[in-house]
């Protein structure tokens, strides 16, 4: 129950601190976890990023501040970290609805009360995956950097850029006419996405990548290394994104939380795409490995 206990942490830390500047990396650091994984988890457990909780959380302690207090909307507006009114009271009618004035003369502010965190135990599904021993292996790819509260929107068209530049003869089974569809073709670029966490500040890498198999590496690409590790394998059966998201939703709220015996190590995780089939076909195969260690 580790993982639920850090993400109760979480929250118990942000709800302490609503009224000072933090960050998703400080509440990362308090529970003692890669900011990348606990994004992802909190995400999706909750729904919310934790830049989002935040903000939802101070704009309505806001509320109640102008519906029980005299004080000026400057006041409010520093105490929940905004730098000016005007940012204040913009972030502040997006959420509510209405305007800090009007919300103090009686206009009903939007309710955002603290999250509490359940395990539920549903179904009798069982969860395809496997604990694999892996030697250390090399990856080369595309790579670019991402933030994590906008990344699940951003990442797919890192993809169509990176394919309609790069892949399509390939996929084509045209002769390669450059350096980077030589490497795509010799390397399986693509049967790889890959998240790094190793830069902070709510950032990370994302490869578009396959097996390195040597050979040159053009300039618009990157190496990288993983040492040897134990890897929680989860298979994938289902057209894509949905059947890969709704798995990762499960890893996170019912084989993490219930797991006796694995935690996650590292700082990356792996999605592996099959490169026989279409990735919208009901019995595509694909696959998310994530570093493990035993408790």
């Amino acid at each position: 129950m580790e993982w639920l206990t850090s993400i109760r942490t979480a929250i118990d830390y942000m709800e302490k601190h609503l009224e000072e500047d933090i960050s998703a990396q400080d509440v990362a650091n308090q529970v003692f976890m890669s900011q990348f994984f606990l994004q992802r988890g909190f995400s999706l457990m909750t729904g919310y990023g934790i830049g989002e909780y935040i903000r939802n959380r101070r704009l309505y302690r806001a509320a109640l501040d102008l519906k029980n207090t005299d004080d000026k909307v400057i006041d409010i507006a520093l105490r929940y970290c905004y730098e000016t009114p005007e940012s204040f009271a913009k972030a502040f009618s997006r959420f509510h609805g209405a305007s800090p004035s009007q919300v103090r003369d009686g206009f009903p502010a939007k309710v955002f009360l603290p999250l509490t965190i359940k395990i539920s135990v549903q179904g009798g599904n069982l969860m395809d995956y496997k604990i694999m021993s892996k030697d250390s292996f090399k990856v080369i790819g595309f790579q670019k950097e991402f933030d994590a509260e906008t990344s699940y929107a951003e990442i797919p068209k890192f993809w169509n850029e990176i394919f309609s530049k790069y892949m399509n003869n390939v996929s084509a089974r045209k002769e390669p006419s450059n350096p980077c569809e030589k490497a795509v073709a010799e390397n399986n670029i693509g049967e790889f996405g890959i998240c790094i966490d190793d830069l902070g500040g709510g950032k990370f890498r994302y490869l578009i990548a396959g097996r390195y198999n040597g050979g040159e590496i053009p300039d618009e690409m990157v190496l990288h290394e993983f040492p040897k590790n134990d890897w929680a394998v989860f298979d994938c059966t289902g057209p894509l994104p949905a059947a890969l998201q709704n798995l990762n939703t499960r890893i996170f709220k019912e084989w993490l939380p219930a797991n006796p015996d694995y935690e996650f190590s590292g700082n990356a995780n792996v999605e592996w795409y099959d490169s026989n089939g279409k990735s919208s076909d009901s019995d595509y195969h694909s696959a998310i490995w994530i570093p493990v260690k035993r408790k």
